[in-house]
């Protein structure tokens, strides 16, 4: 696999941006990591420690140019609160077990996920869900985090918990403290408004260095961070058996899926914006390369972060170069410049962490979510309480079930409507939408928007239900927008059909895909095709259900009578409406009407009188085809002459049946000459076609088939000469 994919054909002209946005994100990275580390329950010098080696194995797998990983909020929150659920102290020695050991398994989860190809799981995570499990997990953390700046330890728990650390802190307050964190939130927040590309947050934790090391903060109460020796982080190998391994996978489970799903979203984000593309299963596994190297060095799960990737952005940063130069800063300051972490007061700390948050709170999203879509606001809500009152696991679980109820409330109750024609106009328009689209007499045009399914199949039958009047004659369902059935919906349209047929309305299902007439076959109701109630378009269905063109219309009261002209069925249904209709069985399908037509002929008691009826008054089947389907029906008839008896196959019975099919497929040409001279020269080429298959499969049967039609092109010359001769003596009986 190809390593440093960003740093393909570097330019040098990239190199200043780069060198100064990785001396810039090293610098604010600094307190944030550090805060990070003590909300996660171990030290704040190992957020120093998951800024190195972590940052540098994502940078070594990733294929996003700007992205910034490392100690970010969500993971240790996540991680925090697990700690305080199984009653684990923060900062003692099982949490410095049980949290590298949680990074460890994360990153395994992630290796998983990776194999699987799993990246576009997060597309199953909508906005608000995502939007109010993060904001949640942020709200959780500053509470946690306001009893360190009222100068107490940090608070634990859920929301009920958290209050009450707060109010116990408030009785035991330490005013400089307080002083300290409320000074250095409020510069940094103005400074954020003001100078948004200032780093102000390295100059509040210089100057509270500086106090602690001019006027002595800690001799007048005020809490400093430990000391820690110089150096780069030492090797932390598993501790499997001090575990509870079924509590870190179930945890750590929770942690990859965040992780993957905020550092996939944020990633196509900023390609998006800054015209790029990544590789998603390539961002997985630079995450899960990032969460193993934090597991051996001793830190908590790391995770992409998008306020420092935004100041990358702004600072202009163009390759994964800016992660190599930050890791590079960090590594310089572990091993030189450590000592003042010793000098830092915990409530300026803090404060850095809380303006850091403050900015991941999606107070934007929840305002435009409650502007337009209330339902998915309340889902936002949602996972926000129910982070803040139960805890990550429940928040999260309450977020994803409501988001699959609001997609089956959604889907119950779709856009749907019925539709009418408009006088001079091509096409079917939306009733409610177009003031002067009418109803077709005797017609229902009903158009559902969603697929169907359990949750909407009694929907769409009550509308249609409802519509129906004593003058309805068809009703025709626009399928177009219906991307599946399930069997449920299946068993029901069966129902529909057959309770119309038996009140003498027609039922049928129209413009849909050809997917669709697959899933009827295999859910059990393929006889709605064969019965006609499956057709390929609006118009074939109204030329079906019998209704004259141009069609009747239904006006309203006061604006007279009108009629519109359109393409005939026919004319417009010009592709194969059995190979739509039926996919592989298309051929034997033909062949089905081929046998019933020619029972259909037999059954015909006087055939003189079809020479000026036409076949069409006796069988209704050609109504149910389109033209090139019915010029190649009409040609398989003939192929089967020979199935017809023998007294129907001798003198002018088999004339005129020859002659009645040569007629219908003449009438087919003449039409399309004149209606659509395009479709004309397909229907030809298709004739050529059929004659040359035939040819080549059976040349025997092709044989036949033209003495036949010779044959029968004699007779009825004949047949007419005779005619004419007895015609001009007046000599003619009835059998002439």
């Amino acid at each position: 696999m190809a390593v440093f994919k960003t740093l393909r054909g570097y330019r040098k002209e990239y190199a200043v941006k780069d060198l100064l946005s990785g001396i810039v994100i090293a610098a604010v990275s600094i307190p944030i990591s550090m805060g990070y580390a003590e909300v996660a329950g171990i030290p704040a010098i190992y957020g120093l420690y998951g800024s190195v080696f972590p940052i540098l194995l994502f940078a070594l797998f990733s294929t996003s140019r700007q992205f910034i990983f490392g100690v970010d909020a969500a993971p240790a929150a996540i991680v925090g609160a697990a700690l305080s659920t199984w009653g684990i102290a923060a900062g003692s020695e099982q949490a410095m077990v049980y949290v590298p050991m949680t990074a460890l398994f994360t990153g395994l989860w992630l290796l998983v996920f990776y194999f699987l190809r799993a990246g576009k799981m997060v597309d199953y995570i909508s906005t608000p869900v995502m939007g109010g499990f993060i904001s949640g997990i942020a709200v959780t953390i500053i509470l946690m985090q306001v009893p360190k700046v009222l100068g107490s330890g940090s608070g634990s728990g859920e929301l009920p918990e958290l209050l009450r650390h707060i109010c116990h802190a408030i009785r035991q307050i330490h005013p400089l403290s307080v002083v300290l964190g409320v000074v250095s939130l409020i510069v940094i927040v103005a400074a954020g408004k003001l100078i948004p590309k200032f780093p102000m947050a390295i100059i509040v934790m210089a100057f509270g260095v500086l106090l602690t090391c001019v006027c002595h903060v800690d001799t007048y109460g005020v809490r400093l961070l430990s000391q820690v020796e110089p150096g780069l982080p030492k090797l932390v190998l598993p501790r499997f058996d001090q575990v509870d391994i079924s509590q870190v996978m179930g945890r750590s489970l929770m942690v990859a899926l965040v992780v993957m799903a905020e550092t996939l979203l944020s990633e196509n984000n900023f390609a998006f914006r800054n015209g790029y593309k990544i590789e998603d299963n390539s961002e997985v596994l630079a995450c899960a390369a990032g969460n193993l190297a934090a597991a051996f060095v001793g830190c908590c799960p790391v995770n992409g972060s998008i306020s420092r990737t935004s100041m990358n952005d702004q600072y202009g940063g163009k390759t994964q170069a800016v992660s190599i130069v930050a890791a590079g800063v960090m590594a310089l300051l572990l091993l030189f410049g450590t000592g003042f972490i010793g000098y830092l007061p915990v409530p300026v700390l803090t404060a850095i962490v809380i303006s850091a948050l403050m900015k991941v709170v999606e107070w934007d999203l929840a305002k435009r979510l409650f502007q337009v879509s209330r339902r998915e606001f309340y889902i936002f809500a949602a996972a926000f309480v129910g982070v803040l009152m139960l805890g990550t696991i429940y928040g999260v679980i309450i977020g994803i079930v409501l988001s699959f109820v609001a997609v089956i409330l959604r889907k119950s109750n779709p856009a749907r409507t019925f539709l009418g024609v408009i006088p001079g106009k091509d096409g079917f328009y939306d009733r409610r939408k177009n003031r002067y689209a009418c109803e077709i007499q005797g017609v229902k045009l009903y158009q559902f928007g969603e697929s169907l399914f359990f949750a909407n199949i009694k929907v769409f039958q009550e509308d249609i239900e409802n519509c129906i009047g004593r003058d309805t004659r068809a009703v025709i369902v626009d399928m177009g927008t219906v991307a599946g059935i399930d069997i449920t919906a299946a068993d029901r349209l069966a129902l529909m059909a057959d309770s119309f047929f038996a009140r003498g309305i027609g039922f049928y299902l129209t413009e849909h895909k050809e997917s669709i007439n697959e899933q009827m076959r295999a859910l059990g109701i393929g006889r709605l095709i064969e019965e006609g109630h499956v057709r390929r378009t609006i118009t074939a269905a109204l030329h079906d259900a019998g209704v004259p063109d141009p069609y009747p219309l239904k006006i309203p009261d006061g604006e007279g009578g009108r009629r519109l002209h359109s393409l005939s069925a026919e004319t417009e249904n010009t592709l194969e409406e059995f190979a739509w209709a039926f996919g592989e069985d298309a051929v034997n399908q033909i062949e089905k009407q081929v046998h019933a037509i020619i029972g259909q002929i037999h059954k015909i008691p006087e055939l003189e009188k079809l020479m000026e009826e036409g076949l069409e008054g006796h069988l209704d089947t050609w109504k149910w085809l389109g033209a090139i389907d019915e010029d190649e029906l009409v040609r398989r008839v003939e192929l089967h002459m020979d199935e017809l008896p023998e007294d129907m196959l001798e003198g002018k019975n088999s004339a005129i049946i020859w002659k009645l099919l040569e007629e219908r497929r003449e009438r087919i040409r003449d039409r399309l000459s004149r209606e659509d001279p395009e479709e004309l020269e397909q229907l030809e080429a298709y004739r050529r076609k059929l004659e040359q298959r035939l040819e080549r499969q059976n040349p025997e049967a092709a044989r036949r088939l033209r003495e036949r039609e010779a044959a029968a092109a004699g007779r009825m010359a004949k047949l007419r000469l005779q005619k004419r001769v007895c015609e001009g003596e007046g000599k003619c009986d009835e059998n002439v």
